[in-house]
């Protein structure tokens, strides 16, 4: 099967970071055409014009940030997939809060942007609606070096972990190198729901809630002795999901 090679677009204000990462993904077969944009503006610009599959973006820089640029892009139809490049830890949550693919520290390493890589592959794959309709059956999954597939029926939760997701099953965890809200389209039809920005449920295992210090809501899980929380702006979606006034 040939493979369309990913677009990607670069987004920074210093021009020698922009071409150190034009250097590494120029070192990728994945990785056809790479564009430059010093600028929030002229990175809508291009996205505009071109349309690339992902973009690279810096968060600290002058005029508009890369975090508003990333909520701009949410706007499109078809937004790229979003890869944050920064120096800067802090914002780490902010953008997993915009739905980011990834997030790579610099100085950037060829093994880490590699691994940025394969979310990006994984998520543009995941955009295609050839089997969404009819749910997954599976998930392939990581413990220590063993890899397997589990029935996605023996999921409970889901947890975003940084870079990377954890599977909680009532016979233990596994690891998936994929995004959250890669996996939260590809379990909507498998009746998994997104109820915060680090979590998703599987509906059939709520069995409770309960209303967490501060008012906010918690999921008891049927299978497993644990709570989930839910987030402030996804109360009224998961309570209409789940029947309750």
């Amino acid at each position: 099967m040939t493979h369309q090679l990913l677009s990607a677009l670069i987004v920074d204000d210093e021009p020698p970071i922009r071409a150190e990462l034009r250097y590494l993904l120029d070192q990728d077969s994945r990785v056809g055409e790479v564009a430059e944009a010093g600028n929030g503006t002229e990175a809508i610009e291009r996205i505009l014009a071109d349309r690339p599959d992902v973009f690279f973006l810096d968060i600290q820089m002058p005029g508009m940030s890369g975090i508003k640029l990333a909520e701009t892009l949410k706007n499109l139809r078809t937004p790229p997939a979003v890869v944050f490049v920064t120096a800067f830890s802090e914002h780490a949550a902010d953008a997993f809060e915009l739905d980011a693919v990834d997030y790579v520290l610099k100085p950037v390493e060829t093994s880490r942007l590699t691994k940025a890589l394969d979310k990006v592959a994984a998520e543009i794959a995941n955009r295609r609606p050839a089997a969404s309709a009819e749910g997954m059956h599976r998930l392939a999954v990581e413990r220590g070096t063993t890899r397997a597939f589990i029935p996605v029926s023996d999921i409970c939760y889901i947890e975003a972990r940084a870079d990377y997701s954890t599977v909680i099953c009532p016979g233990g965890e596994y690891l998936v190198n994929e995004s959250i809200s890669s996996l939260e389209r590809r379990l909507a039809a498998d009746g998994f729901m997104r109820v915060h920005r680090s979590y998703i449920v599987n509906i059939d295992d709520v069995h409770d809630i309960e209303v967490a210090r501060g008012g906010l809501m918690e999921l008891r899980l049927d299978r497993i002795d644990a709570s989930v929380p839910v987030s402030r702006r996804r109360t009224a979606e998961v309570k209409e999901r789940l029947g309750i006034g």
